[in-house]
């Protein structure tokens, strides 16, 4: 049974993004199309974190006709400046190490969606090419990386207007990882609706370059969640009008929109930073036991 032999030998490291290439499901769900239109998304969270944070209000999602995906933003710009552990810049950091982001201190966001600051690392991990160019201070600045590493230092390619910010960040998926690296635009241009619902004070612009696919459209929803409701209920008999209210307390803001159909089926949708919670959570369960609870004392009240 030599072949069985288990020692100290036996145990593997995973260096650098290796683990995200080895275990792509982990990271993003799937290697299908879910997967695959995943990519996208987590690099558009990181312009709406900034957004949340009050820097951003315009966010470009563009489909490429070579098969790459180009997201923009006019955010503040990745930090280029040289990391105090690492020793490279700050934006390599984030595109190079997992578990590295600006969410986890109490400085860089108050709200975010996801706090595991894997976004960015696993689309460079799983992207055959990707290259950030940032605009920050009155510089351009670009790098390029292959299968998640550097392919050489972060360069200064130009220079700009002091206020003009942002980040632009162009990837080509790697086939050796995906089943299929063709984005499907439908599911993408549905979830930055949503995106858009959720941030009444951002547009997102979303285009197909794809040659028999052209398409351009603007998402910005500037009434918000009730907007979102009205669109949900579009063909349905309304029993009254929307409700909305937005409130803060201890740090916790809470916004919510309902409205009544004569239907039988309830549709509860939840969002935490933005992010949809598919299995609910105790945001959901806490507005059910409280509403329903109001309900009942408002009937007893009135003595139905």
């Amino acid at each position: 049974m030599a072949g069985n032999k288990y020692d100290a030998s036996s145990i593997s490291i995973l260096e650098g993004l290796e683990a995200v290439r080895k275990r792509p499901g982990m990271y993003i769900g799937s290697v299908g199309t879910k997967g695959l239109n995943h990519l996208i998304y987590e690099i558009a969270d990181n312009a709406v974190d900034e957004h949340l944070a009050g820097y951003c209000t315009e966010i470009d999602v563009t489909l490429n006709n070579d098969g790459t995906a180009t997201i923009k933003d006019n955010g503040r710009g990745i930090p280029i400046g040289i990391h105090p552990k690492a020793g490279i810049p700050a934006v390599e950091v984030v595109f190079t190490v997992l578990h590295a982001g600006g969410k986890f201190g109490d400085g860089g966001y108050k709200i975010s969606g996801g706090l595991h600051g894997v976004g960015a690392s696993v689309v460079n991990a799983l992207s055959e090419w990707l290259e950030v160019e940032i605009r920050v201070d009155g510089g351009v600045y670009k790098q390029r990386y292959e299968r998640g590493k550097a392919t050489g230092k972060l360069e200064q390619i130009g220079t700009c207007r002091k206020h003009d910010t942002g980040t632009i960040v162009t990837f080509l998926p790697d086939d050796q990882i995906f089943e299929k690296t063709r984005f499907k635009s439908e599911s993408i241009k549905s979830r930055l609706h949503e995106t858009a619902y959720l941030n009444p004070g951002l547009a997102i612009n979303f285009e197909d370059k794809r040659s028999g696919c052209e398409e351009k459209v603007t998402y910005h929803e500037e009434d918000g969640l009730k907007a979102y409701v009205k669109d949900l209920n579009v063909g349905k008999e309304t029993v009254c009008d929307i409700v909305y209210f937005k409130k803060s307390q201890d740090g916790i803001e809470v916004e919510v929109a309902f409205q009544y159909v004569n239907e039988f089926e309830e549709n509860i949708l939840g969002f935490c930073n933005n992010i949809y919670t598919q299995e609910g959570g105790t945001h959901i369960t806490g507005f059910k036991t409280k509403f329903t609870m109001i309900i009942n004392q408002y009937a007893r009240e009135l003595g139905i």
